[in-house]
């Protein structure tokens, strides 16, 4: 009788109680943002949020993402020297604690600034989660297992809305982010309890300059955007200037990357296809869909006039789809390789955002949901095999890092679709709303006329406040967010089906390398056993 695989190769004992735990911190993770998205409109609102602008709203939003993707990977290489458990359970508690400073926010820069924190312990938590998925499965387990991780994005989309939803119908928007507490409590003591600790036996050194160069190109790039929007103009100095000094700055990241002995962010891993065409995938896939999570929002309750609870509900099909196909998107992958059904995929998201112009001020709501459920089977059949590609392509003490690239991918992909959609929807409805803003009354207090050609939210609160001399803008107001909203919506299409094409023409299918020896050889005497 042969001898038994060693445990380092049939994976840990306890790993599937392992993965439960992994799972249930990244809900806090995931769940932040969901619940945000639910509560855009109360924050923006004056009398019972925070009366933040949409361009704020943006920033709450990026500068938790721009954070987050900033350090993913020094995080990842930190976790990889550190150790991956003592990582984990730092970022879980500076999370929360970002957490509670978030929900007593009493100006939308305090938001902004807690938010920027709780992007700091997500970027801790993020890339510890998948490495240690890594580590504890062996590869015959492992597509399975992220499965199941990308799954529990499914999962929080479905808890998020919902929970938002319920929170803002009886508590104030603080509400939102004081959530989190318990959630960390409870993960943090099950991972003290049950997770193992791991290092990379040769952890790269942590690149500080690499880490600079990133976080303030990032934000350069998306402070010149979210700029553009909100002036209405493309052409100013405060838009070329920001514009152009991050992409500098990105590009200048780009070459010490390829030039460091301890990079930051590894450029040179993009040279393997496998791993360079999934993360464009999920790139891609992130950057198309992230700006139907904004204005997704305002268009159920500004336009729709549903509550936040109802506005969360819609969201059920969404998670839904990804509940149903994220843990049977590796069968599919085993049966139809990672191509087809990557392509697929992103086909479906390109459906689901040219779906979104069927939806305006009158159409059925069953309509926005049934885009959303294709739109969430189109991510589901993406981010598994992408993922796995990624990890796949990359040895297992490069974990840390193959996480990282993954998440960092996804999170830029979110921030640079919030800034130039969201930005987009702005620029649309300012300029549908500008002859008729003129003809406001000239009484009004100039803050109060420009609050009115901000956002729906602005334009809205103005009307209620002229009483019946307002209802004139209610329904322009909506027809303009509409607008906006389709025209960024073919926006995320095109990209969507630029993405579909680009996996089409270079993913390995099924006919991509095996795994190495080492790593297949031990599950082939399991089965044979």
């Amino acid at each position: 009788m042969q001898p038994h695989p060693p445990v380092e190769q049939a994976g840990h004992p306890r790993r599937w109680a392992i993965l439960g735990v992994l799972v249930f911190s990244l809900l806090v993770v995931v769940l932040d943002n969901t619940i945000l998205n639910v509560a855009l409109r109360t924050i923006a609102d004056p009398r019972q949020g925070l009366g933040a602008t949409q361009s704020e709203l943006q920033w709450a939003i990026d500068s938790y993402t721009l954070v987050f993707a900033g350090l993913l990977f020094t995080f990842g290489v930190v976790g990889d020297r550190l150790g991956r458990k003592r990582v984990l359970v730092a970022g879980m508690v500076v999370f929360g604690l970002a957490s509670l400073a978030s929900a007593y926010s009493r100006s939308p820069e305090q938001l902004v600034a807690a938010r920027a924190l709780m992007g700091l312990g997500g970027a801790a938590i993020m890339p510890q989660t998948l490495s240690i998925i890594t580590n504890v499965f062996d590869p015959g387990e492992r597509g399975r297992a992220i499965g199941i991780w990308s799954g529990a994005v499914g999962l929080a989309v479905a808890i998020g809305p919902v929970t938002g939803g319920l929170l803002l119908d009886h508590f104030w928007w603080g509400s939102v982010f004081l959530v989190n507490v318990p959630i960390v409590t409870v993960g943090t003591i099950a991972m003290l309890l049950l997770v193992p600790e791991s290092r990379n036996p040769r952890p790269g050194r942590i690149d500080p300059l690499g880490v600079l160069l990133s976080v303030v190109g990032l934000v350069a790039l998306s402070y010149g955007i979210i700029e553009g929007g909100r002036g209405g103009s493309w052409l100013e100095p405060m838009v070329l200037g920001p514009v152009a000094a991050g992409l500098a700055v990105i590009a200048l990241f780009v070459w010490h990357e390829a030039r460091s002995d301890h990079p930051a962010f590894d450029v040179r891993l993009f040279r393997d296809p496998r791993l360079s065409v999934a993360v464009g995938s999920i790139a891609f896939c992130f950057f198309a869909t992230s700006g139907v999570f904004f204005f997704g929002s305002f268009y159920l309750q500004s336009v729709r006039g549903l509550s936040p609870l109802q506005a969360g509900l819609m969201m059920l099909p969404f998670a839904a789809a990804q509940l149903i196909f994220s843990p049977r998107s590796a069968a599919m992958v085993r049966r139809y390789g990672a191509k087809a059904v990557c392509t697929t995929g992103m086909l479906l998201v390109t459906l689901a955002m040219a779906g979104y112009q069927l939806c305006d001020e009158s159409s059925p709501l069953w309509v926005f949901g049934v885009v959303a459920f294709v739109q969430g089977s189109g991510m589901a059949n993406v981010m598994p095999p992408a993922t796995e590609s990624v990890m796949s392509a990359l040895p297992r003490e490069k974990a840390g890092a193959g996480s990282a690239i993954n998440n960092t991918a996804r999170q830029v992909a979110v921030a640079m679709g919030v800034a130039v959609l969201g930005s987009l929807v702005a620029s649309v409805y300012r300029g549908d709303m500008r002859d008729l803003l003129a003809r406001l009354p000239e009484s009004l207090p100039e803050g109060v006329r420009h609050a009115a050609g901000e956002s729906i939210e602005g334009t809205l609160a103005v009307a209620a406040r002229l009483g019946p001399a307002g209802e004139g803008l209610v329904g322009p107001a909506h027809t303009a967010f509409v607008h906006g909203m389709h025209v960024a919506a073919v926006g995320s299409a095109i990209v969507a089906f630029v993405g579909a094409m680009l996996v089409l023409r270079w993913m390995p299918g099924r006919a991509a390398p095996e795994p190495p020896l080492a790593d297949s050889g031990p599950r082939r005497v399991r089965q044979r056993l």
